[in-house]
C-alpha cells in the first residue's frame, strides 16, 4: 500500500498567516482543519508555520510526511452520520527552536504573519523566573512567546492575534499577563509593554472537539479504507465548537464564519467554559484512572460497562449539574448531547490519551465541583473525589496498574512528595498544584485517605459498585 509521505500532494502555497504553537493531534484536528476549511471557501487564504514547543515532539515526522496528514471525522452531525476523509496541506512549514533558534526568531520577520494560535495543555502557560531572554529558547510557552514578539516589535512590524487553546480559564489574559511578566524581567522596556497591549489583541478561547488521534487499534482497516497509509493520521468526531471572547473584528480577520464552521465570538464566554470544562472533560478526567485501574482503554467501554455507566452519568447529574449557573433545560440538553459524543461508535478514545498532564486537569476540571460541593452543600461528592483521589494515588505510586506521564516540572515535585512520610496530606497541601492548601477544605483530606485505601484493598470496579449501590 503506499503512504501519504510518496504522495505527490501539493502544499497550500499561500502567505503564512499562523504561527502555531504545538504539532499534537488536537491542533491538527481542530485549529488546521478550520484552516483548510477556510481555504477551500477562499475566505482567508493562508498557511501555518508550526513550532514545536518542547524539546521532545513529532514534526520530524510531520517533515517526513511533507507536513501533511489526514483528518478523518467520524460521528453525528445534526442528526447524520457522517465519515469522511481529508489531507490536511495548510503546514508551510515546521521549525524546532531547540535545534533552529535563529529559524524561530525569524518567524517574527514574516511580514504576511498575523495570527498565534497554541495548545500546550493546561500546564503551558506558566512563568519561570529562571527563565532569561538570551535562552535559545526559553523554557516556558510564555517565555518563547516573549521572545518572538520582542524581535517582532524591533524588526517595527505589527503586532499577532494571540489566540491559546489551553484550556485554562481566561487562558488569553493569563497568557498576557505572563508575557508583561516576562517583558518586566527582562527589562525589555515601556516602549515595549505598550506595543504589547496596543498592538497585540489576547483573546480567550474555549476548544471544544474530541480528538482521539491515532487509531492504534484499527489503523490496518483506516488505511484501507482511506487507500493509503499515514502514521499520523487524526481521527476525530465531527462536532466542533469554538468559543473566541473578545474583539469582534476577529470575526472579519479569522472568517471562520463563513467557512460555515460553528463559531461564536462573544463578550462573555465564561457559561460555555463552565458547561463544556465541568460536564465534558470533568467526566472524561474522572473516568480515565478509574477505568484505566479496572482494565478499560476507551471512552466508549466505559459508557457500555454496565457499573460505570451509572457512575458517570450520576456524576453528571448529581454532583456536576448542579454546580453550574444555567437553566436546568441547557444543562440536560447539553448533558444528552455528551452522552451520544461519547458513545461515538466511530472515536475509540483511549483513555491513556486523555491521561496525560492530569495535575493541572484535576486542578481545572475536577478541583472547583468538588470544592463547590462541599462548601455550598456540606458535603464530599463521592463520585468526582473518588476519580481525584485516584490520580493522587497513581501519581504517588500507592497504586499499581497505571503510569503517571506529565510535565518535568511535576514529575520532579512529585519525588520530593513522596518522600514525605504522609504522602497524600503533603501533596494536598502543595499549593503549587492546587493554588491553595487543600488539607483546609473540610473532609477532603479524610475522604480522599478512604478511597485510596478502598481502591488499594478492593480496586476500582468494586469501590465504583458501592458508589452505585449507595446512589
Amino acid at each position: 500500500m503506499k503512504n501519504i509521505k510518496d504522495m505527490k500532494i501539493k502544499k497550500s502555497g499561500f502567505p503564512v498567516k499562523v504561527i502555531q504553537f504545538g504539532e499534537g493531534n488536537f491542533l491538527r484536528a481542530f485549529i488546521d482543519w478550520q484552516i483548510q476549511q477556510m481555504n477551500k471557501k477562499g475566505v482567508f487564504e493562508g498557511s501555518v508555520a508550526v513550532v514545536q514547543p518542547l524539546d521532545r515532539g513529532m514534526i520530524e515526522k510531520l517533515d517526513e510526511q511533507n507536513d501533511q496528514y489526514t483528518v478523518v471525522l467520524e460521528g453525528l452531525l445534526d442528526g447524520k452520520k457522517v465519515q469522511s476523509e481529508e489531507i490536511i496541506n495548510v503546514i508551510d512549514h515546521t521549525v524546532n527552536p531547540f535545534k533552529n533558534y535563529n529559524d524561530y526568531l525569524a518567524l517574527a520577520d514574516i511580514p504576511t504573519a498575523q495570527f498565534i494560535f497554541s495548545n500546550t495543555t493546561e500546564a503551558g502557560i506558566a512563568f519561570d523566573p529562571n527563565d532569561q531572554l538570551n535562552d535559545q529558547p526559553a523554557k516556558t510557552y510564555p517565555g518563547k512567546l516573549t521572545q518572538l514578539l520582542y524581535r517582532r516589535f524591533k524588526n517595527g512590524l505589527p503586532g499577532f492575534q494571540v489566540i491559546p487553546c489551553e484550556l485554562i480559564e481566561h487562558n488569553g489574559d493569563e497568557l498576557k499577563k505572563m508575557v508583561i511578566k516576562y517583558s518586566n524581567l527582562w527589562n525589555l522596556g515601556e516602549n515595549f509593554v505598550t506595543w504589547i497591549n496596543e498592538q497585540n489583541d489576547f483573546y480567550s478561547t474555549l476548544v471544544d472537539r474530541i480528538v482521539p488521534g491515532f487509531p492504534h487499534d484499527t489503523k490496518d482497516e483506516v488505511f484501507e479504507r482511506i487507500g493509503y497509509e499515514d502514521n499520523l493520521l487524526v481521527k476525530a468526531e465531527a462536532f466542533l465548537l469554538f468559543v473566541i471572547e473578545g474583539d469582534k473584528k476577529i470575526e472579519k480577520l479569522l472568517p471562520l464564519s463563513k467557512a460555515g464552521l460553528n463559531v461564536i465570538v462573544t463578550d462573555d464566554m465564561q457559561p460555555y467554559r463552565e458547561r463544556k470544562v465541568r460536564l465534558l472533560n470533568g467526566p472524561h478526567t474522572t473516568m480515565t484512572p478509574l477505568g484505566l485501574l479496572a482494565g478499560i482503554k476507551t471512552v466508549g467501554e466505559v459508557m457500555q460497562d454496565r457499573d460505570f455507566l451509572p457512575f458517570i452519568m450520576d456524576e453528571m447529574h448529581k454532583e456536576i449539574s448542579p454546580m453550574i449557573d444555567l437553566p436546568k433545560e441547557d444543562l440536560e440538553s447539553y448533558a444528552q448531547v455528551i452522552n451520544e459524543r461519547f458513545n461515538n461508535p466511530f472515536v475509540h478514545h483511549e483513555l491513556t490519551s486523555i491521561a496525560l498532564n492530569s495535575i493541572s486537569k484535576c486542578q481545572y476540571r475536577l478541583l472547583p465541583t468538588i470544592v463547590q460541593n462541599i462548601e455550598e452543600n456540606k458535603v464530599v461528592p463521592k463520585r468526582i473525589t473518588l476519580a481525584f483521589s485516584a490520580w493522587l494515588a497513581i501519581y504517588g505510586d500507592l497504586i499499581s496498574g497505571v503510569k503517571a506521564d506529565d510535565t518535568d516540572d511535576v514529575m520532579r515535585a512529585l519525588k520530593e512528595l513522596k518522600k514525605s512520610p504522609d504522602y497524600l496530606e503533603s501533596v494536598l497541601a502543595y499549593q503549587e498544584f492546587w493554588g491553595r492548601d487543600l488539607t483546609k477544605v473540610p473532609g477532603l483530606l479524610k475522604t480522599v485517605k478512604q478511597n485510596v485505601n478502598a481502591l488499594k484493598q478492593f480496586g476500582a470496579r468494586h469501590v465504583v459498585q458501592e458508589i452505585n449501590k449507595g446512589a
